[in-house]
């Protein structure tokens, strides 16, 4: 192969890292990444379907979802373990993005399409963000934010599946319409016994086998038997609603007939669940990655989501994300690499081309049992309750977070999160912690007075420190905590600015530092600064600082400042300090 060849093949395996698999791959990861994919499929069907219904589509449009995902990130991801499909925390958005477009009539067809175009969308965005390098985007949300949107999820989801667990439907569109109409329905006498037993019954195996037998297939023995009690009790005539038979076979490549008005209208949701999507990618990559000694590659990451939902979106698919779930079953059945994924997609629509009537017998209550359990484990109730120990301010922003999710919806709760994360970044810089400090006898250099109050000052010098950058938003306050402090008693000669936790000055503030030295000069104090970082110190050198302010007031420690203070004015420590 010539130079340019080898050029290109490396290009082209920087894009699509599935390439290398078989120059590495080991004779003995074969049996296991099979065996881990049979396992994965018993849990792919189900869920694929379930997750479908979650999102508003019909249930054969999960399987299509859940095998050309697999397939896609197989060859354009870098985890060699994580498992993509169709999402939980993705369905209600995916919903709340689609439904309000699909005619009145509730057509099937339009909703694929527009489930379709909202893929293909998110799988743009990702790759266009790869390109740019935007991966540390999915750090806009902070852990507290959330923690309160995925249990604002976890409750909007179980709320919006609790009638079809009772066996009848509620004409609403979001959460309090869902609780109400749930409500109204059980007082109304509109629960189908059978249904509700079916439901509870299997939402309660579910937790059960999860608690107590984690390496079965929960999921799995609950649809079997789901199936079975439905020939054995004879559900359907009960009034027991049935998935009933499958499309045989598989769709062909479909570019989604949708109107140019529509694209605008999605848009919004298609960023806030490539966001949504993006988080959970990184999140569960380095988790998972740090236990098989990998490393995370954030673009690449995104290349292979993009790539996944592209796919998905040209075969009547819908918006993906990975599973932490579905990856930790492949991950104890002895998964390896992506053939783990490659085999359960095999099998999958192998499934549908030979056998599409195998879950025709299925109860929809079964497939709102597996909504509703995963739902639960979206939530996060003992992290929610160490944010109120240990960090209110943390916790109210998770509350935010949460009533924002359940009142206002799915969409504009992600927007919620995102603004509150953002809000709360601005927040800490704008209202930093600042202090005072002083000498503590026992201890080397100079201590917050609000810990120490003990800590001893020398008469005429105030040591103070600011913790954060000063830019335009906060020097004002930063000023009037300096004003403040030469007013105190005994009239401060020197204010030394103790400046390392200072990291950066921007132009607005250099003026406003300008003319506070000059009113405190007036006053016959001096503003002094000790420790300023090297670059913080070259960015107010350009601004003109050092000219204007003299020149010896700057030191570089805290130290130093206080030695030529003592050496000016002839001050002394006492015989204690």
């Amino acid at each position: 192969m010539t130079k340019t060849g080898q050029r290109r093949m490396g290009s082209l395996r920087k894009v699509m890292p599935g390439l290398d698999v078989p120059a590495t791959y080991q004779k003995d990861w074969f049996g296991k990444d099979v065996v881990a994919g049979v396992v994965l499929a018993t849990l792919l069907v189900p869920q694929g379907m379930a997750y479908a219904e979650l999102a508003g589509l019909p249930a054969i449009t999960g399987l299509y979802t859940t095998i050309l995902c697999l397939f896609a990130y197989a060859v354009f991801g870098p985890s060699r373990i994580l498992v993509l499909g169709p999402d939980s925390a993705l369905g209600p958005m995916i919903a709340a993005t689609v439904l309000p477009l699909v005619a009145s009539d509730g057509d099937p067809q339009k909703a694929v399409a527009l489930a379709s175009l909202l893929a293909i969308m998110v799988g743009l965005i990702m790759v266009l963000a790869s390109v740019a390098k935007l991966g540390f985007i999915a750090d806009l949300i902070s852990k507290p934010t959330m923690i309160g949107y995925m249990n604002g999820l976890a409750i909007t989801i179980l709320v919006g599946q609790l009638p079809k667990l009772f066996g009848f439907k509620v004409d609403s569109e979001n959460f309090i319409g869902d609780l109400v109409g749930f409500v109204e329905g059980v007082a109304n006498g509109e629960t189908v016994g059978a249904a509700a037993a079916v439901g509870i019954a299997g939402i309660v195996l579910i937790l059960a086998l999860q608690r107590w037998l984690p390496k079965v297939p929960a999921v799995l023995v609950m649809v079997v038997l789901a199936i079975a009690a439905t020939s054995l009790f004879d559900l359907a005539s009960k009034g027991v609603s049935l998935v009933g038979e499958l499309p045989r076979g598989f769709p062909p490549f479909t570019i989604p007939d949708v109107t140019l008005s529509d694209i605008g209208l999605m848009f919004a949701g298609a960023l806030g669940i490539a966001l949504v999507s993006l988080t959970d990618t990184i999140s569960n990559s380095t988790a998972f990655a740090a236990r098989s000694g990998q490393e995370v590659h954030g673009n690449q990451e995104m290349i292979g989501i993009g790539a996944a939902n592209l796919a998905v979106g040209f075969f009547q698919g819908f918006p993906v994300s990975t599973s932490g779930s579905r990856t930790a079953v492949a991950e104890r059945s002895g998964s390896k690499t992506q053939l783990t994924g490659v085999t359960g997609a095999v099998l999958v629509l192998l499934m549908l081309v030979l056998l599409p009537g195998l879950f025709r017998n299925l109860p929809q209550p079964a497939l709102a049992a597996v909504v509703i359990t995963a739902s639960v484990s979206l939530a996060d109730i003992p992290g929610t309750v160490r944010l109120w120990h240990q960090r209110r301010t943390e916790f109210y922003l998770c509350l935010a977070a949460f009533l924002g999710v359940a009142l206002l919806g799915v969409l504009p709760g992600i927007g919620i999160a995102v603004g509150l994360s953002i809000l709360n970044i601005f927040r800490r810089a704008w209202w930093p912690y600042e202090t005072v400090i002083g000498r503590v006898p026992g201890y080397e250099g100079f201590h917050d007075i609000r810990v120490h109050p003990d800590a001893k000052h020398l008469p005429g010098l105030v040591i103070y420190r600011w913790d954060a950058p000063l830019f335009f938003a906060n020097v004002r306050p930063f000023r009037d905590n300096i004003r403040h402090l030469a007013l105190t008693e005994p009239k401060p000669r020197w204010i030394v600015i103790a400046a390392e936790p200072i990291t950066d000055v921007d132009t607005t503030a250099a003026d406003v530092l300008l003319d506070l030295d000059v009113e405190l000069n007036a006053k016959g104090i001096s503003l002094v600064f000790a420790e300023l970082k090297h670059r913080t110190r070259e960015k107010i050198e350009k601004y003109g600082l050092t000219r204007e302010i003299e020149p010896e007031h700057f030191y570089p420690t805290t130290e130093a400042a206080v030695a030529a203070f003592m050496a000016q004015t002839g001050a002394e420590w006492s015989a204690e300090d």
